[in-house]
């Protein structure tokens, strides 16, 4: 539960990709509304109340704040491309949210093959598990693989077809045979980090950035200082792109 970081955490607001500064509302209000798909959390889940941003907190610190949340770490698993890309996308997602999946095998590819492989994108994933144990669990065997250099095989395996929510998909034994399949080669080191103590700091530290944000639903993005909701079509994520692009060359 997001409880610590809760009790202490600003409340940011989210810049609206059509209004430009002076359509920045809270966050809540932008990542509860999206179109183009978005799977609600589950209902013993947290809710985000709607807040007024801080009086003494600009736009300007706010899309610092924003920005800020890349990572940007060399070597790390659950990111592809340059860590000094101009853009940066994260994505907010649980394996067992179909919309997430369609994402998966519909946008991100193209996104990879137009912006990632020319430098201009990276994409940092942020486990958001929100619809109970087998989320979880899906969540930590990824982190588990990329310990060993697998994570985007195993995402692509796991999201490889829409599979039925807590029907026993991510079973302990369907998790293996997912790492199998996606080249993890030592296996006991996977079900060994999947259960570790550092498999659940690193799933909640991802789970608390995004309730700290007011993240309800999945996927949620953010490209850059801008939010992307629900599985929107390619164009959408194109445009969001290009104008970040644009923003930080300036």
């Amino acid at each position: 539960m997001p409880s610590p970081l809760r009790t202490r955490r600003r409340r940011l607001t989210w810049i609206a990709a059509s209004g430009g500064v002076a359509a920045v509302v809270a966050a809540v209000v932008a990542l509860g509304g999206g179109g183009g798909g978005g799977d609600s959390a589950s209902p013993d889940r947290p809710a985000a109340t709607a807040s007024a941003p801080a009086a003494e907190t600009t736009p300007d610190e706010q899309q610092k704040s924003l920005l800020a949340l890349a990572r940007r770490k060399d070597g790390d698993p659950l990111a592809l491309g340059r860590a000094d890309a101009p853009v940066v996308l994260i994505a907010y997602e649980d394996f067992q949210c179909p919309f997430c999946g369609k994402f998966a095998r519909e946008t991100k590819p193209e996104l990879v093959r137009k912006y990632v492989d020319k430098g201009v994108l990276r994409i940092e994933w942020r486990n958001f598990p929100v619809f109970g144990a087998e989320s979880e669990q899906a969540a930590r065997a990824a982190w588990a693989a990329g310990r060993q250099g697998r994570f985007w095989q195993f995402h692509d395996v796991a999201y490889a077809k829409e599979r039925a929510r807590n029907q026993g998909e991510f079973s302990s034994s369907r998790l293996r045979d997912m790492a199998r399949k996606a080249g993890v080669a030592d296996l006991g080191r996977f079900e060994a980090d999947r259960k570790s103590k550092a498999a659940d700091t690193a799933v909640r530290k991802d789970q608390e950035e995004g309730y700290a944000l007011g993240v309800s639903s999945t996927p949620a993005f953010l490209v850059n200082a801008t939010p992307v909701l629900g599985a929107q079509p390619l164009g959408t994520f194109g445009a969001a792109i290009e104008k970040a692009a644009k923003e930080a060359r300036r």
